[in-house]
């Protein structure tokens, strides 16, 4: 078993802490390569934004578990070199059983979802509450899931919303033991959150989806005060890189994020940990398809990865400065 502590990562518990008093909000950034790593850090560390690394089942698989703790413990390395030491969490990003988390806690994560919103109540109270007293063993922390979101991200697929009741909140919190609790309030996965009818037409013409339910999480705040609430599926969907893609052979139609002033909304209130993956993805996707067009006979792929790490570090120097406001709270 290898200890997260051994690796210079830290949990959320503190930086969580610091995030709710501070009124903004921790990025969890997902990360399947080095490229995106790399983007990560450097944009974090210029920044001075604390930073979870966030790893899905899926990522896990495609990078290795064994490279994963090693990439980790790099990044923890790559920012002192870069300058400034940023605390920095290793979470796994849906959980979907206890033997995936007990797993990525073994291989040196610090922090864990368990994403029992699948499940009937009572059992997903019984599946986070196992994997809480055995992560808090070791001193990880465990977030929960109250809620489900729409869309699809990797393994995590569902058509419809399913609103957290904040009458459960407080019993699933007390009941579990969890250190962090993900609500649904209207986020949703992936780039196509939302259908054009769904949306109204700004004075610029562009399709703004239905705002968030500010309401649920407000009442949330009511029942559990001071606890840390994560938003997931909130990335915002930069039109800019949807057409860039769609100017250089891509077809993604109906691309509709979550608007960044809501995001920032969230960020001043309760919420402490917003996700943030597929804008990561239409940036590096963009880059690299614009190289491609532009040099159709280069095939080295550090010419068209380089540039999709730097639009990557661009893009979430931007969110952490002016969305989830984090920046310099490392």
């Amino acid at each position: 078993m290898v200890s997260y502590k051994d690796l210079g990562l830290v949990n959320s518990k503190e930086i969580f802490a610091k995030a709710f008093q501070g009124k903004y909000a921790i990025p969890a950034f997902n990360f399947n390569n080095m490229e995106q790593l790399q983007a990560i850090i450097a944009a974090c560390v210029e920044k001075k934004s604390p930073v979870i690394l966030q790893v899905s089942s899926g990522a896990r698989k495609y990078a290795n578990q064994t490279l994963l703790r090693y990439m980790a413990q790099g990044a923890v390395e790559y920012a002192k070199e870069l300058g400034y030491a940023i605390p920095i969490v290793l979470h796994l990003d849906h959980g979907d059983t206890f033997e995936l988390c007990k797993s990525c806690i073994e291989y040196g994560f610090s922090s864990v979802m368990i994403d029992g919103s699948h499940h009937p109540y009572d059992k997903n109270i019984e599946e986070t509450r196992k994997v809480v007293e055995y992560a808090h063993r070791y001193d990880v922390t465990v977030e929960g899931e109250l809620g489900v979101l729409a869309g699809i991200e990797d393994d995590v697929q569902a058509e419809h919303h399913t609103y957290t009741e904040p009458d459960q909140v407080e019993d699933f919190v007390k009941k579990t033991g969890v250190d962090s609790l993900a609500i649904s309030i209207g986020t949703s996965h992936g780039a196509n959150k939302f259908k054009p009818d769904q949306c109204t037409r700004n004075a610029e013409g562009i399709l703004v989806p239905p705002p968030l339910r500010f309401d649920i999480l407000e009442e949330v705040e009511k029942r559990i005060p001071g606890f840390p609430i994560v938003l997931h599926g909130a990335s915002s969907v930069p039109q800019d890189k949807v057409a860039t893609i769609n100017r250089y052979g891509g077809a993604l139609k109906d691309a509709i994020g979550i608007p960044e002033d809501q995001l920032r909304k969230a960020a001043a209130s309760a919420v402490c940990k917003i996700n943030i993956d597929s804008d990561g993805r239409l940036a590096m996707t963009a880059a690299v398809r614009e190289v491609f067009a532009a040099k159709p006979a280069e095939f080295d792929p550090r010419k068209y990865l380089g540039p999709a790490r730097d639009s990557l570090k661009e893009l979430y120097m931007h969110k952490v400065t002016e969305v989830l406001g984090s920046a310099g709270k490392a």
